[in-house]
């Protein structure tokens, strides 16, 4: 079985482990949390990261992680390799579908995860937005 690890800006990582557990809660323990706090440089993430998953006891681990090109995820892609696997853009379908097929391969896994991601997202109607506006 495929140890999970989430990483993201915090809370959203701590916030998804309690869907999780709400929802699966016995699969919901293979799955590991690491909250990223504004004052954590890519080199924090990764050395904490890289323990968790030490101590996950999982030879595989596939890493979700919130945003691409941000901490998270650039401290994820350190990770990558044969045993890691690191997928950006998590959703509640793809943590959910990540805890159902937590036993397969790795590969497959994240297949299955991005699947799930991607099934996720539904457009009822589309309708004409107001042009965007900036935070200020």
């Amino acid at each position: 079985m495929s140890g999970l690890l989430l990483i993201a800006h915090a809370p959203l990582a701590s916030a998804l482990k309690e869907v999780a557990e709400h929802t699966f809660p016995h699969c919901s323990l293979q799955l590991s949390v690491l909250d990223v706090t504004p004052d954590m440089g890519a080199d924090e993430v990764e050395a904490r990261a890289r323990a968790l998953i030490q101590a996950s006891g999982h030879v595989q681990t596939l890493v979700l992680t919130d945003v691409y090109g941000a901490t998270p995820s650039n401290a994820a892609l350190r990770l990558q390799g044969e045993q890691v696997k690191v997928l950006a853009g998590v959703n509640v379908p793809m943590l959910w579908r990540s805890l159902c097929y937590a036993g397969e391969g790795l590969d497959a896994l994240m297949q299955r995860a991005s699947q799930g991601g991607q099934q996720g997202i539904v457009c009822d109607q589309i309708q004409q937005l107001p042009p965007e506006r900036s935070c200020s």
